[in-house]
């Protein structure tokens, strides 16, 4: 994509979304949308919720750029914001009134299965459009489960969204710098100090729009599937490998907790700010490694994601050693 288009893109987007989000805090205020501190929580003090809701309209409006640019892609990014607008909005009802977790799952599944009637469409690939089907609705609950302490979801996502722009053509790049552009506009007031969350309409908004963004490189390039998902290893590995510990061990898996180890390091000591700078380093790697990684042969990319995810493993292992009093 064209640096100066990116940049243009990415600097309007970004004040945007910077806009939204402060009106969404002022909303939040005055409907006391507020998030209580807790034992199941990581933050000390009552602050507001719903953020999330500037990431969602700012990917809408970077939405409605692309379909003017990209008039033989209308369909498909109706259908794509449609998806969005289904987890957003469950997300959205959920922060103002919580819902049992089976509704949203239920939600949740249907827009992923959008996203992967599109893919479908697109290659002709059943294999493809279940595994993106797969792909969407854990991410779309993973990044909520992720969603713990100042910054991390955030940042995680632009970095993985700026990751997936820099390998896209143009204009199909448009998307990733929109998602990206939505989370730096929001950082700001989440991060270090976390003067609003995202909620969930931002947090399972964020988890299907990795998920698009996944599977729309996996359309337009040739890059092996286990590559795309590097930048998304740090937050795989510790959602994935605490969720599986919680259910081997008879936990109710889907109630809030703090056992994941970005959460055992903040109970530990550490700061929001220094624990999120470790995963943001870890995501960064995870980013050049796709990078860099992404004009070699296919089974080459399996074998450097392979081996990225094993090192992630083993390094959520000897953390949650080192944590496990915690």
């Amino acid at each position: 994509m064209n640096a100066v288009v990116a940049f243009e893109a990415l600097g309007m987007l970004t004040l945007a979304a910077a806009g939204l989000t402060w009106l969404a805090r002022r909303y939040a205020l005055h409907r006391q949308l507020l998030d209580q501190p807790g034992e199941r929580r990581s933050h000390a003090v009552a602050t507001p919720r719903g953020g999330g809701i500037a990431i969602v309209a700012t990917v809408l409006l970077g939405t409605t750029a692309g379909a003017m640019v990209w008039p033989a892609a209308v369909v498909g990014l109706a259908v794509f914001a449609a998806g969005l607008l289904l987890v957003a909005g469950i997300g959205w009802w959920d922060d103002h009134h919580p819902l049992p977790a089976i509704r949203r799952l239920m939600v949740h599944m249907l827009a992923s299965a959008l996203l992967a009637a599109l893919v479908w469409q697109a290659t002709g690939s059943i294999v493809q459009a279940v595994l993106l089907f797969f792909v969407a609705t854990a991410l779309i609950n993973l990044w909520n489960f992720m969603d713990g302490i100042n910054g991390i979801a955030a940042s995680q996502a632009v970095i993985a969204a700026l990751a997936i722009a820099a390998i896209l053509p143009t204009p199909a790049a448009l998307l990733a710098i929109a998602v990206a552009a939505g989370c730096l506009g929001f950082l700001p007031f989440n991060f270090p100090r976390a003067r609003i969350f995202m909620g969930d309409v931002g947090s399972g908004a964020l988890g299907y729009l990795l998920a698009a963004l996944v599977g729309l490189a996996s359309v337009v390039t040739d890059i092996n599937w286990l590559l795309l998902l590097v930048p998304l290893a740090v937050f795989l590995v510790d959602a994935g490998f605490t969720l599986s510990s919680r259910m081997l061990s008879g936990q109710r898996w889907m109630e809030p907790h703090t056992q994941h180890v970005y959460q055992r390091a903040v109970k530990a000591g550490f700061s929001h700010a220094r624990v999120t700078g470790v995963y943001i380093l870890l995501g960064l790697i995870g980013a050049v490694l796709l990078y860099a990684a992404r004009s070699i042969s296919s089974l080459h990319q399996a074998g450097v994601a392979v081996a990225w995810g094993v090192l992630m493993a083993c390094l959520w292992g000897v953390s949650r050693v080192r944590l496990r009093n915690f």
